[in-house]
This record gives structure tokens, C-alpha cells and sequence, in this order.
């Protein structure tokens, strides 16, 4: 047990609130300083931010997803049924036929970074270095590239470690969080080290587990690593079923995240780690770095007809029906437009109009149009559509 643990259940200590700090205090005489920032959401760390959380959190981090392949059957995995178990690449929402595909994303988020998950990367080995070469070689070596993986292979670890990784993040099962010692992850946290990256952990926050959490973070801490993230156990598509069926819910004023983690997160993080311990919610994942990200995009790939929301999501006007090359000429010609304010989506097949303009004249050109908005991504995600004529 490690030291500061004992000095927290002997004394008893105790929190006190004081801004974004509390202060830990031991019989009313005030103890140690010990930071515990609030991050939006209901995020909440102790410590200093990982570097990779830290570009995250800016909304710079490219998600590269190099395979959907896992010797794993984790039933708590939350990837989608559109990856899960399928060998397939995506970059944020952008299905990867080639490597080009990659650095476009990149420079549409205007990437510091980029986080590489799956799967398992490990599992594509070859493919998985060659794509933090082809970035680091891009962009330089002050692009920033963390990796998740379950895998302990030493030879896999120093490859990536060549190719120029920064910082892995291992995910060990939950049955040998207690009994770490006797794993392949002493040697495999010690090969990443020896390779010259930052290590660290990155699990589910089980909130039933939390004695086997907190000899996680022990073993982390003892062993030197650089920080744990308790990620938010959440319900989705593929997991559902299995969560039910182990008796999780979804919390009370939640989307998606599992009932009780939020306790259980505050108690584990209220332990005097002397190690960064970093709870990360679905709705910060979602409301906040997914939205960060977003941002970053519409301002990169916005036209001069959208309107940008301050969420960044983009508002257009659209016409999908009818001969729209000759709307197109008619608005040019009879009424006007700008040329600028409006162009023919030939990919796909739609006119898109300043939505002000297309307001304006929908009534005239005796055509179905719609206003529209939807996400600055790859899959253009629709939110909202509002018909005009």
C-alpha cells in the first residue's frame, strides 16, 4: 500500500473545498496542499494533466483509429458496431483508404496531436508505426502522439518507441488490477519507458471495483509511471447488453455514463496519490473535447455560405431536387446571388445557398429547399432541417 494511502485511512483525513483546490487537512491543522482541478463536465485530476489529455482538452488531437482487431473481449468495450472487430482505419469520423486521408484530417483540425486507439494498434503492428512516422515526418517531432493498447509485446513497444511515439497508455484487464506484479505490465511499462516515451495507465472506472482501482494506482504509483486515467464506464450500441447483464444502469442525469462512477471517482481521488490521477466523464469526452475538435474544423472548412454556431456546427442552405444547375443560373442571373454565396455540390448533389439568401428567395424559385445544419466532420452528421418551400 503505498505511503500516502496509509497516511490518509490512519489520520483520517479529511477535504475541504477552496476553489478549484482542497485543501487536505488531519485533525483541523492543515496537512499537505493537494490539487484536485475541475474540469468541465464533471472532470476532475489530481496531479498535472497528461500531455496527451492536455491537447485534448484544446480539441488538437486527431483520433486515429488503425484497427478495429482485439484479442481482447472486454465486455465494458464501447466501440461501435460500424469498427468493433472489423479491420478498418478512420481518422475522427474519416474512413482511411489511403495516407493521404490521414494528414487531411490533420490539417482540417488544425492537429497538434493525435491519440491512436482501436482495437488493439498493436494488433497492426506495422501499420500502426508507419503512421506515427508518416505524422511525426509531416508535422515534426513536437506533434504529439499517444497510443492505448492492452498488448505487453516488448519487441511491438520498442518499435513503436523507433517510430517515434510519445506516450502509451496500457489498459490492463480489470482481473489483474489487484495483482499487477505477476502480469506481462512491469516489464511492458518499464519497455516503454526504456524507449523514451511517457507511460502511463488507462482503464474503465468499474465503480464496483474500486479496492481493485485503488492497488492500480498503488502499483502505478510505486512503479513510477506517469499518471492513471479512470475513464467514465459508459453504455453504447455494443456494449449495452453486457453492461445490463452485469447489473450496470445509466446514472441519474446521465446519457451514458454508468451509475455510481462519479462516487466512486471522488473517493478514490480524495486518496493522497502522489501520482496524476485523472477522471475523465463521457459528457467531457463529448460536450467538451468532441466539440473543441469540431470547432477547430468549422473554422478551417467553413464557406463563405455557412453560418458558424458557436458549437460549430455549420448552418447552410440546401436544394437536393430538381435541375440544379439551372436553379443555380436563374439565382445567379435573375436575382443576383453572389457567385461566392453559392456553389453546386456535385459530390453530394445538392446547391448550397447562404441561408439568409435562400430565405429570402425559396418562395420565388418554386423548388423544395430546406435549411439545414450539421456537423463540420467527414460524415456530415444532420441536426436539424427546416423546410422552406
Amino acid at each position: 500500500m503505498p505511503a500516502g494511502l496509509r497516511k490518509v485511512q490512519e489520520t483520517g483525513l479529511r477535504t475541504r473545498g477552496c476553489g478549484k483546490d482542497r485543501l487536505k487537512y488531519a485533525g483541523g491543522n492543515r496537512l499537505t496542499l493537494m490539487a484536485v482541478h475541475d474540469g468541465p463536465y464533471g472532470s476532475f485530476y489530481v496531479g498535472r494533466l497528461p500531455k496527451g489529455c492536455a491537447h485534448c482538452e484544446k480539441g488538437g488531437k486527431m483520433v486515429l483509429f488503425t484497427t478495429g482487431l482485439c484479442p481482447f473481449s472486454c465486455y465494458y468495450c464501447p466501440i461501435s458496431l460500424e469498427k468493433k472487430g472489423k479491420d478498418v482505419v478512420f481518422a475522427d469520423e474519416m474512413r482511411v483508404r489511403r495516407e493521404a486521408d490521414i494528414l487531411e484530417e490533420a490539417r482540417a483540425i488544425s492537429a497538434t496531436g493525435a491519440g491512436i486507439t482501436g482495437g488493439d494498434p498493436l494488433s497492426v503492428i506495422d501499420r500502426t508505426s508507419k503512421y506515427v512516422r508518416l505524422l511525426k515526418r509531416e508535422f515534426g517531432g513536437k506533434f504529439h502522439i499517444h497510443l492505448y493498447t492492452m498488448g505487453t509485446d516488448l519487441k511491438k513497444i520498442a518499435t513503436l518507441g523507433r517510430a517515434g511515439l510519445d506516450e502509451i497508455r496500457f489498459h490492463p484487464p480489470s482481473r489483474l488490477w489487484d495483482r499487477m506484479g505477476r502480469s506481462g505490465y512491469p516489464a511492458a511499462t518499464a519497455a516503454g519507458r526504456d524507449n523514451g516515451m511517457h507511460v502511463g495507465l488507462e482503464v474503465p472506472l468499474i465503480p464496483n471495483m474500486r479496492r481493485e482501482l485503488v492497488a492500480l494506482i498503488g502499483w502505478a504509483e510505486t512503479n513510477g509511471l506517469d499518471f492513471v486515467n479512470l475513464n467514465e464506464m459508459e453504455f453504447s450500441d455494443s456494449n449495452r447488453g453486457r453492461l445490463r447483464a452485469n447489473g450496470y444502469r445509466v446514472g441519474r442525469g446521465k446519457t451514458y455514463g454508468v451509475a455510481g462512477s462519479d462516487r466512486a471517482a471522488r473517493d478514490i481521488l480524495s486518496r493522497n496519490w502522489d501520482i496524476t490521477v485523472h477522471y475523465c466523464t463521457s459528457a467531457y469526452k463529448d460536450g467538451w473535447q468532441l466539440r473543441e475538435r469540431i470547432k477547430r474544423r468549422a473554422r478551417n472548412i467553413s464557406q463563405p455560405w455557412d453560418i458558424v454556431t458557436d458549437d460549430g456546427t455549420l448552418v447552410k442552405g440546401v436544394i437536393e431536387s430538381g435541375d440544379l444547375r439551372r436553379i443555380m443560373s436563374v439565382m445567379l442571373r435573375t436575382y443576383s446571388v453572389p457567385r461566392g454565396l453559392i456553389w453546386l455540390n456535385q459530390k453530394r448533389h445538392r446547391l448550397e445557398v447562404a441561408p439568409w439568401i435562400l430565405e429570402e428567395l425559396a418562395s420565388s424559385l418554386d423548388v423544395e429547399a430546406h435549411i439545414i445544419e450539421e456537423y463540420p466532420t467527414a460524415d456530415h452528421l444532420e441536426v436539424e432541417r427546416r423546410r422552406l418551400a
